[in-house]
């Protein structure tokens, strides 16, 4: 065929991916393993390729889709995977989460808690490196703003206490949850993140800045200051 050469695994490759997206496009993605859907992904930049193996080595390196695809892009790469590839898994954690936040847009955020502990999982639990993140709110516990604001831990509290509540004061936000993650996977508060919180408390106090929460999540879980009764 022109000179060409037709590998029959090239050929079981592109029968696979066809079959794939058939059941794609009629049944939707019910019924995929996570491998299946990884492996769908790398199918778009990677051609002539079977990309199952990839797929299911990948997972089980990350430890799972969460991990996998919240992983950063220096580390995609230390695993062998070109950036066109890393674009393809970035752009479908990216994906996941607008459409989590979606879920907390135009919500009072207090009455859609499970909601925004999902996105805040998602989003922040499988992290190598900690990041400080607050959720602005106004009067009617509005989303005004999600900022990450530091990345780190959370020691030199007093340098982040008086970052935050400026940030707060030109927002015009009134309330702020607390929301950071612990690499470790176990989200039990620290002496560190208790001694923050309370000096978040009494600054915002003397501001009228109230806040609600410090939630810790890792992928473990998720934990609340204010229901564990350290708020």
């Amino acid at each position: 065929m022109d000179g060409q050469i037709i590998r029959q695994d090239e050929v079981d490759s592109g029968g696979h991916r066809a079959r794939l997206r058939r059941r794609l496009l009629d049944a939707g993605p019910d019924g995929f393993h996570d491998y299946e859907l990884i492996e769908y992904l790398l199918t778009l930049t990677i051609p002539r390729v079977d990309t199952k193996p990839l797929a299911k080595r990948l997972l089980s390196d990350f430890g799972g889709i969460g991990p996998l695809l919240g992983s950063s892009a220096d580390r995609l790469r230390r695993e062998g995977l070109t950036d066109p590839t890393i674009a393809a898994l970035k752009i479908a954690e990216a994906t996941a989460l607008r459409m989590l936040e979606a879920r907390i847009e135009g919500q009072p955020v207090l009455s859609s808690w499970d909601a925004l502990g999902d996105y805040l999982h998602a989003a922040m639990a499988h992290r190598r490196t900690e990041e400080v993140r607050i959720l602005f709110l106004n009067a009617k516990n509005m989303l005004i703003a999600n900022e990450a604001l530091w990345q780190g831990s959370v020691d030199e509290a007093s340098v982040h206490v008086r970052e935050v509540i400026a940030r707060a004061i030109a927002l015009g936000a009134t309330a702020i949850i607390i929301v950071h993650n612990h690499p470790s996977g176990d989200p039990t508060p620290s002496q560190q993140d208790i001694r923050l919180t309370r000096d978040l408390v009494e600054a915002g106090r003397h501001m009228k800045v109230t806040v609600h929460d410090h939630v810790i999540v890792g992928a473990n879980g998720r934990s609340s200051m204010r229901a564990m009764g350290l708020i």
